[in-house]
This record gives C-alpha cells, sequence and structure tokens, in this order.
C-alpha cells in the first residue's frame, strides 16, 4: 500500500473514531459504572443500566454522562486511525496479489488480532484514565476513590502515586481484550458485508449506490460492534476492576481478577453491564463503520 492510500486510510479511521465516542460515551459511562459497583459484593450499588443513567443525571446532569470524554476523544481517535489504517495495511500485506473479495479468515484474523495488539498500547493509559473519571460522583459511598480535576491531573496523580507503571495498569488486559476482540469483529464485518453486498448486488440500478453503502455499514458496523463485545465482555468487566482499585498493590492478573469476580458475584458479574455495552455497541459501531467507508470513499481509497 502506497504511502499516500496509507494515510488516507488513517485519516478515516480518526474520522471513525470521533464519531464513536460522540454517540457511545454516554453509554460507556453507565457500563463502566456498573462494572466498578456491581462486582464488589452480592448487593448491588445500582439495580440495572435505567437507575444507573439516573442515579448519574440526578447528581451530576446529563454532564456527568460525558466524565472522561476529553480523553476518550484523544484516545479513541487516534486509537481508531491506528486500528483501521493498520488493519488495512497488514491485510493488503497478506493477501498479496491475491484481492477476490470473498473474506479469507487466514488473512482478516491475523491482521485484526496484530491491529488489536497494537492499539492496546494507547488504549490501556487512556481508558485508565477514562475509568477514573467516570466513576467519580457525589455520592459518599464513593469517597475511597482519589479524586481528579480533570484528565491530565488523573494522569499525573497516577504517575505520581503509582508509578509509570500505574498509568499502563490493566495493559495485559486491555491487550487480550483488543486482540480477541478485533478478530471477533472485522471477521464479523467482513463477512456480513460480502454475504450483504453479493445478495443486493441485483438491485444497483433501483436503490442509490450511496443510500446502499449506508444501509450495509450500519448494519454490519453494528452487528460487528455486538459480537466485539459478547466476546470479550468479561475481560472489559476485569479491565474495569483492575484499572479503577482503589489500592494500587490489589492483583492485576486478568485470570485471577477474573475467577475473583465469579467466586463473588457469579456469572452475572462477569457480565456487569452488558445491557448498556449492547444498547451502544450498535449505534457506536454503525456510526465509525460508515464515517470510516464513507470517508474513505471522499478520499478515493478503493474498497475490494
Amino acid at each position: 500500500m502506497a504511502a499516500r492510500e496509507a494515510s488516507k486510510e488513517y485519516a478515516a479511521g480518526f474520522a471513525a473514531g470521533i464519531a464513536t465516542v460522540f454517540i457511545g460515551h454516554p453509554f460507556d459511562t453507565v457500563k463502566v459504572n456498573l462494572q466498578a459497583y456491581n462486582t464488589k459484593t452480592q448487593v448491588k450499588e445500582f439495580r440495572n443500566a435505567f437507575h444507573c443513567t439516573r442515579q448519574i443525571i440526578s447528581t451530576e446532569g446529563v454532564k456527568g454522562l460525558y466524565k472522561g470524554a476529553s480523553s476518550s476523544f484523544v484516545g479513541v481517535a487516534f486509537e481508531s486511525s491506528l486500528l483501521f489504517g493498520l488493519y488495512s495495511q497488514t491485510k493488503q500485506f497478506l493477501q498479496g496479489e491475491s484481492l477476490g473479495t470473498r473474506p479469507q479468515l487466514q488473512v482478516i484474523v491475523p491482521s485484526a488480532a496484530y491491529s488489536g495488539a497494537i492499539i492496546s498500547l494507547i488504549l490501556g493509559p487512556t481508558e485508565l484514565v477514562k475509568c477514573r473519571m467516570q466513576i467519580q460522583g457525589k455520592n459518599s459511598a464513593l469517597s475511597s476513590y482519589t479524586r481528579y480535576n480533570g484528565p491530565l491531573d488523573c494522569a499525573l496523580k497516577t504517575i505520581n502515586n503509582e508509578g509509570i507503571r500505574g498509568i499502563f495498569r490493566g495493559g495485559l488486559t486491555t491487550l487480550l481484550r483488543e486482540s480477541i476482540g478485533n478478530a471477533v469483529f472485522f471477521t464479523t464485518y467482513e463477512s456480513t458485508r460480502y454475504y450483504m453486498h453479493s445478495r443486493l448486488s441485483q438491485t444497483r440500478g433501483r436503490v442509490s449506490k450511496i443510500l446502499q453503502d449506508v444501509g450495509i455499514g450500519i448494519i454490519t458496523g453494528g452487528l460487528s460492534g455486538m459480537a466485539f463485545w459478547a466476546a470479550v465482555l468479561p475481560l472489559d468487566v476485569v479491565k474495569t476492576v483492575i484499572q479503577t482499585a482503589p489500592d494500587s498493590k490489589s492483583c492485576c492478573n486478568p485470570f485471577q481478577t477474573l475467577y475473583s469476580i465469579y467466586s463473588r458475584v457469579g456469572l452475572r458479574g462477569c457480565y456487569a453491564g452488558i445491557g448498556p455495552t449492547l444498547a451502544r455497541a450498535f449505534p457506536a459501531n454503525a456510526a465509525a463503520i460508515v464515517t470510516w467507508e464513507l470517508t474513505a470513499k471522499i478520499l478515493g481509497v478503493e474498497r475490494d
């Protein structure tokens, strides 16, 4: 892939990241609060996602749903740029001269897993800051957590209190989540996209090409996002617990932490926040895929 063509893929991915945060961040705030507080004991802090949302809005207003959004905009935009850019480049490299339209799992899975592993190096610190900002509230029950004035203050206090290693807390769990999750995401995306394009090819003359592409992007993006989170939600719960633990010396082993959550709360604890996660997954990832594809098309990137 030529450097100019590659830069267009990165630019399209950057735009996709902004769209993802704008639509999905409020759902993510609810998810993080459910994961942080409903995995401690058998007694739930929040009855469900709606109760959690009402609590946040009643104490902090709508802006409470966008806590940590500034770090998310920066982190997710660059992460998305890297993810889509690296995936496209790696996929083309592994395909070589074989440019058939049928999805090739032996190309898609390693390309997606590799891209996910690389972006986890950026996502780890930015998500730690985001999660710690999101669990802050006016409720006195949250007093065991350090208070932060903003994302930069959170990052600096974390480094000051826990060292450089502290900002990368939960890094292994993030790597596992991103490599596995993105392998599932892009496999679902490429497969459903190929299937829908092949089925709808005969309607090209009756339906506007751009409307058809947007419709396919919404469905493929939404389904791929839901598949991602259905596959890795327990790892995401573990990541949230590790990154938001008040005690910096608490366990960072993802498998021990998962077992600990299961022992305390049962299977429901491993899927804490599944409601807002799946509710967010469809619109946020639909927006990401549509934005990615349309931006790439505007920039002149050819899709197979």
